[in-house]
């Protein structure tokens, strides 16, 4: 319980739909809303959310992102390909955010299909988006200095939502966005603390930290959101972990909706009382230093130290966007 203080501060995040039996994709058109909201809320705010504090945060907020991309003269077709650019090339040749990669160092390689993209590129350049409650004194204290910030289009909207969000009314959201939403917020709590460790301590620190924490972070973020959060793998690192044939069937689902370049909605059980949504977990570049190819990018070291704390691992040999495992979000209606 003691890491409750820290995880009620992490923004809660929104997702895709629900239906009746397992479903895939369903829709849920309650108003139109530009592709591009959802799908910025599902792929960027984990890191890069609207309303983490500075001190919790793995990423610079996407509004600070949007000022350095986008000046006054800046055209639509510009932001895109300067987006798809930094994304497809996340390297030191390319970085625009000097201070975010002296903070947080260079943004993981990933990939995503280009529509996808395209969509939150859009979404950006055209609507003003929330922003945290210290970034404008933050923002201006940078200016005063140079430090490079430009006179960027669309100062966010949503200084002081901390508190609106975290109190969303969840009768607002489907039961594949609302599982979705608690998935993605418990990521985020894992991720900022993993990132800590790897960046202060190094990688073997970090496998420490996975070894003894992740199940007791992972069981906080249920009681934060009174229900039942687990990953689950078919090829899993703890065996506790381990998925159910029907689990692995939704893997290779999204396994192949992956290898497809296809955007993955989530899986949504509908039973009488309670409702069971699956999301797919997917690589970048730094989950290989501990899950991509043993010796070629898994140190020696590193490795040696899985095989001690995990006799029966599976979870190695993975590239770059591929699917490790779901979550399993289960809650009552």
């Amino acid at each position: 319980m003691k890491y409750l203080t820290l995880i009620i501060a992490i923004v809660f995040l929104a997702s895709c739909q629900d239906s009746k039996k397992p479903s895939y994709s369903s829709k849920k058109d309650v108003q139109e809303i530009h592709p591009g909201k959802k799908l910025l809320e599902n792929n960027c705010y984990v890191c890069h959310s609207p309303t983490a504090t500075q001190n919790q945060r793995l990423a610079p907020p996407m509004i600070a992102v949007k000022k350095h991309y986008v000046s006054k003269n800046t055209t639509k077709e510009q932001f895109i390909n300067s987006m798809q650019n930094w994304i497809e090339n996340p390297t030191q040749e390319n970085v625009k955010m000097y201070g975010a990669v002296r903070k947080f160092g260079i943004m993981p390689k990933q990939a995503f299909p280009e529509e996808t993209i395209k969509q939150i590129s859009d979404y950006l350049f055209d609507n003003d988006i929330e922003e945290p409650e210290w970034f404008e004194k933050h923002y201006n204290e940078e200016r005063g200095k140079g430090n490079g910030m430009h006179n960027g289009n669309g100062m966010g909207k949503g200084r002081g939502m901390q508190q609106q969000q975290a109190n969303m009314n969840l009768e607002d959201l489907s039961f594949g966005e609302q599982g979705v939403k608690y998935a993605l917020s418990t990521k985020a709590v894992l991720g900022k603390n993993l990132l800590e460790k790897i960046q202060k301590e190094g990688t073997l620190k970090a496998l420490n930290f996975c070894n003894e924490k992740a199940f007791p972070l992972t069981d906080s973020m249920s009681v934060v959101h009174n229900a039942k959060i687990n990953r689950v793998s078919d090829k899993p690192r703890n065996l506790k972990n381990l998925a159910s044939t029907k689990e692995k069937e939704y893997i290779a689902v999204y396994k192949n909706e992956i290898l497809n370049n296809k955007e993955p909605a989530p899986i949504v059980e509908d039973l009488r009382n309670s409702v069971t949504v699956y999301y797919p977990i997917k690589t970048n570049s730094r989950c290989l230093q501990c899950h991509g190819k043993p010796i070629s990018q898994i140190k020696p070291t590193t490795l040696a130290a899985i095989n001690t704390l995990y006799p029966n691992d599976k979870a190695v040999g993975y590239d770059i966007n591929q699917v490790r495992g779901i979550w399993r979000v289960s809650f009552k209606k």
